[in-house]
């Protein structure tokens, strides 16, 4: 009887074997499924003595092959090729906004200093004073449109920060509920490979959105931190994050874990938000400053001299341009008032056909402006180096894009080659377990052959 025990452990461990090499062959194809081993230990002899050989084979548990420092770099790779992702898009159309010569701020101003200069050979033309007037509007319109785009920009962010943050909620209460049913396994001494993978998938796309630091504790479950440290998740409990509106329109976020708040503003966030939060800080708002200055300091400068000089009746001048800087679509418009007599373009009410004062605005197109992201620079020089910068920041984060996708394929290959299912490696296990289960079967056979014989011979 102790030799067919002995063969029954056998085949009973290879039933499993077989069984696992199974279930890793049928998810050869499903992603984030961490293939399965089995850990097989000798059953000590239940007497003692020199002939005592013993009891067979025991399986006491499964093997999960699964690398947490691999997983980890996984996670780290998907936060950093997202931040980078989501910023593109965005850094992209800006890009073609501006790069375009018809509708660009730089157009504008040659047409509008063109004009300028047209108007100094004959002042006392009204068509030409007309056509001044007409290359202001269009000028005005060009800084609007851009504007207009900067604010479309920030409010597309303001809502796909929002739908993140909602993601984000629903992944971290997801990641607790597996953290208890995880838990609960574990205690029963339940086989729970299935919800640590979906776990980990969770966990995956959550790093996508944020970037996470990730702890295993010892009842199986995983804490989920933030990465300066702000608790997502802990064991069976998840936080809230939530958008705050500040008076000024943008948006800070808040934590909410337990009785605690956390004010996220100012931390490092990684993923898609970290991008969203850094497209914004970094690009776009000093971007709408600087677009606001140019038009602040070009509306003062040619309502100045314009205001100041005579026109060609000798009346007093009027300023060309309104400057409403609480305005997106209207930052920049034409005096209602203006007409093509109104252009003071002389300094002196006695020669109301003279052009000094409209040399002097001219003059402006080769004068610094001073603005908070590139100091001082020349008036016609601005544009081109708002999108000089524009395009050095967006070269810059592509090719950040680049290396971050090499190194998230580099991870997921790594983490294949730990916990990916290999066919060639299965079906040699498949075909191990099934001799071992025919061995086994063998030797039950040839004991019971041998029983039969005792009996035979008593």
């Amino acid at each position: 009887m102790t030799l067919i025990q002995t063969a029954l452990s056998g085949t009973r461990a290879a039933q499993i074997g077989l069984d696992v090499t199974s279930q890793n062959i049928a998810n050869v194809m499903t992603a984030g499924y961490t293939r399965q081993g089995v850990q097989l230990t000798t059953v000590q002899p239940a007497r003692s003595g020199a002939t005592a050989v013993g009891a067979g084979v025991n399986v006491p548990a499964l093997i999960r092959f699964s690398d947490s420092y691999k997983s980890l770099q996984m996670w780290t790779a998907a936060s950093d090729l997202a931040q980078r992702e989501v910023s593109q898009a965005y850094l992209t159309q800006l890009e073609q906004v501006m790069g375009d010569g018809e509708s660009g701020i730089s157009g504008g101003l040659d047409q509008f200093f063109a004009a300028l200069n047209a108007a100094s050979v004959e002042p006392g033309s009204s068509p030409l004073r007309q056509q001044v007037i007409t290359a202001a509007d269009a000028l005005a319109q060009r800084f609007n449109s851009l504007q207009t785009v900067l604010a479309n920009q920030r409010t597309a962010i303001s809502q796909q920060r929002s739908t993140v943050v909602g993601q984000v909620n629903s992944l971290s209460g997801d990641v607790a509920r597996l953290n208890e049913k995880i838990a609960a396994a574990t205690g029963l001494g339940v086989n729970a490979s299935g919800l640590i993978d979906e776990r980990d998938k969770k966990i995956d796309q959550l790093a996508s959105l944020v970037t996470v630091q990730v702890v295993n504790q010892p009842d199986g479950s995983r804490s989920v931190s933030m990465r300066g440290g702000q608790p997502l998740v802990v064991g069976a409990t998840a936080s809230t994050l939530r958008t705050q509106t500040n008076p000024d329109g943008t948006q800070t976020l808040k934590l909410d874990f337990a009785s605690e708040t956390f004010s996220l503003a100012g931390t490092p966030l990684g993923g898609q938000l970290g991008g969203l939060d850094d497209l914004q800080t970094r690009i776009l708002a000093p971007l709408s400053r600087s677009v606001t200055e140019t038009a602040d300091q070009l509306s003062n400068s040619v309502n100045g001299l314009f205001a100041g000089g005579y026109g060609a009746n000798g009346a007093p001048g009027q300023p060309l341009f309104v400057f409403d800087p609480t305005s997106s679509s209207s930052l920049l418009r034409l005096n209602p008032n203006v007409l093509p007599q109104n252009l003071g373009f002389s300094s002196d009410p006695t020669q109301p056909g003279a052009s000094d004062n409209l040399l002097a605005v001219i003059a402006l197109q080769q004068q610094p402006v001073t603005l908070t992201s590139l100091g001082n620079v020349l008036l016609g020089d601005v544009y081109s180096q708002l999108v000089g910068r524009l395009a050095t920041d967006s070269q810059q984060n592509q090719a950040a894009l680049t290396t971050a996708k090499t190194v998230r394929n580099q991870a997921e290959a790594s983490w294949k080659s730990t916990s990916g299912v290999n066919q060639d490696e299965e079906a040699v296990n498949l075909l191990q377990y099934q001799q071992m289960y025919q061995a086994n079967m063998k030797v039950i056979a040839v004991a019971s052959e041998l029983f039969d014989s005792t009996l035979a011979m008593i």
